[in-house]
C-alpha cells in the first residue's frame, strides 16, 4: 500500500514537533520496513518544495502561505496540488491526518481519507473550558464530513469529540500511540538520584505546572532533600510575556533554589533525565493519549499523573502509577510523598508500568493494527 501522512511536524532537523510528530517518526519507518510506500507531506518555512528520504520515508515539505485571513485556503490549494502529483507518480491508497486535515481537501477518486484523532479543537476547547473558535470549529466539522473513516488514539478522545461532531458512521478502532523502547529503555535503578522529581512538557498552565510547584512546597517540607526539575519550552502569553517568569512569582523564597527550569532538552537527553529521577510527575489537565506518560512507563519508572480523560486506558491506578486530581495540589503532593515513603511501592509501580506498555503499546502491535485497518479501508473502497 501507499500511505500518505499529512503533518507539518515530522521530526527533521530544525522542525519543531509535538506528540503527532513523535508518533509518526515511530510508525512511518516501521511501515516502510514492512514494504509499504510511505510519504509524509507538510507545510514549512521553506522557499521552495523540498523532498528528502529518511529511513525509507519520503518527506515532502512545501512552502506555507503567509497571506493573512485566507492562508488556510491557499495552503489547502498547495496540499491538493501536491497530493495529485504524488498520486500521479504512485497511486495513493490512504491519506491520513489529524482532525483538521481535510477541511478543504479535493478528494482523489479511489483514495481513502482517514482522520486519526489526537485531540482536535473541539476536544481541547471542552477539556480546557475555553471558547470554541467559530472558524476553527467550521474547519474541523468540514474535515470530518470529508473524511471517509475515523480512528483515535483513545476511547476518550473519540467519545468526547462526538459531543460536537457526529462521525458514528465513519468510526473505526482505537489504536494507541506506540512506545519507543529503543530511546526509552529500561532504566537502571542505580542511576536514580534520591529525591529528584522530574517533569517534561511545555511549561504552561494546562500541563499542570502550577499544581506541581504548589505540591512541591509541601513535599519539600516533609522531604528536605527533594529537588524539582522541569524540562520543556516556555509558553508565552498573547502579549509576549513568559509563563515561566510569571509562575516563578508563586515560589516561596526558601525553596526557589530547589526548583530548576531546564528549558528545552535535546530528545536524546530526556531518557537520561527520566532514568536519573526518583519519581516522574506529569500532572496534565488534559491529554488525548499522552506519549510522555508512555515514555516514562517504558523505562519502568514510578510516576504520578492525573485523573484525566484517557488516564484509565493507560494507567492502572495504584498498580502501574498513581493518579491525582489535576486541580488538587494537595492530593498531588500526597501521591508524591506516598511513593517517597514506600520503597516497595516505588519498585512495584515501575515494574508494572513497563510490563503494561510492553504488552499493549509496542510499535509492532500498533503497526499491525494500523496496517490491518488500512487494508480493510482499501478493500472497502475497492468494493
Amino acid at each position: 500500500m501507499h500511505i500518505v501522512f499529512l503533518t507539518n511536524e515530522y521530526p527533521l532537523e530544525g522542525v519543531i514537533h509535538g506528540g503527532v510528530g513523535t508518533f509518526l517518526k515511530l510508525l512511518c519507518p516501521e511501515l516502510a520496513r514492512r514494504g509499504h510506500e510511505v510519504t509524509v507531506l507538510g507545510l514549512g518555512d521553506v522557499s521552495q518544495m523540498q523532498s528528502v528520504t529518511v529511513e525509507g520515508v519520503k518527506v515532502i515539505t512545501i512552502p506555507f502561505s503567509k497571506t493573512p485571513k485566507v492562508k488556510a485556503l491557499f495552503n489547502f490549494k498547495k496540499i491538493n496540488k501536491a497530493l495529485e502529483e504524488i498520486n500521479r507518480q504512485l497511486k495513493i491508497d490512504v491519506v491520513e491526518g489529524p482532525e483538521m486535515s481535510f477541511s478543504f481537501i479535493r478528494k482523489i477518486p479511489g483514495v481513502t481519507y482517514l482522520i486519526r484523532m489526537n485531540g482536535g479543537h473541539h476536544f481541547f476547547s471542552e477539556a480546557e473550558k475555553r471558547r470554541v473558535d467559530r472558524w476553527k470549529a467550521y474547519q474541523e466539522k468540514r474535515s470530518f464530513e470529508n473524511a471517509d473513516a475515523v480512528c483515535g488514539v483513545s476511547n476518550y478522545v473519540m467519545e468526547h469529540t462526538k459531543n460536537y461532531i457526529d462521525f458514528s458512521e465513519k468510526q473505526g478502532p482505537v489504536i494507541f500511540n506506540p512506545a519507543n523502547f529503543t530511546n526509552f529503555y529500561k532504566a537502571d535503578p542505580e542511576k536514580a538520584v534520591s529525591g529528584r522529581l522530574f517533569f517534561a512538557g511545555t511549561i504552561c498552565e494546562k500541563k499542570g505546572v502550577r499544581q506541581i510547584i504548589k505540591a512541591f512546597h509541601q513535599v519539600k517540607r516533609k522531604f528536605p532533600h527533594t529537588e524539582l526539575y522541569l524540562a520543556g519550552r516556555d509558553w508565552t502569553y498573547p502579549d509576549g510575556s513568559s509563563y515561566t517568569e510569571k509562575i516563578k512569582e508563586i515560589i516561596e523564597e526558601e525553596i526557589k533554589s530547589s526548583i530548576h527550569f531546564l528549558g528545552v532538552l535535546p530528545n536524546l537527553d530526556v531518557p537520561q533525565w527520566i532514568e536519573s529521577s526518583e519519581i516522574c510527575v506529569y500532572p496534565s489537565h488534559m491529554e488525548a493519549m499522552p506519549l510522555a506518560w508512555i515514555e516514562v512507563m517504558s523505562m519502568g519508572k514510578p510516576f504520578v499523573a492525573t485523573k484525566i480523560g484517557p488516564a484509565f486506558e493507560l494507567v492502572d491506578d495504584g498498580v502501574s502509577g498513581l493518579l491525582a486530581d489535576p486541580l488538587d495540589h494537595d492530593e498531588l503532593a500526597s501521591k508524591i510523598m506516598e511513593i517517597l515513603s514506600d520503597e516497595a511501592l516505588k519498585v512495584r509501580l515501575g515494574e508494572n508500568a513497563r510490563k503494561k506498555v510492553l504488552k499493549e503499546f509496542s510499535l509492532e502491535t500498533i503497526a499491525d493494527q494500523s496496517i490491518a485497518y488500512y487494508s480493510k479501508l482499501v478493500q472497502n473502497k475497492q468494493n
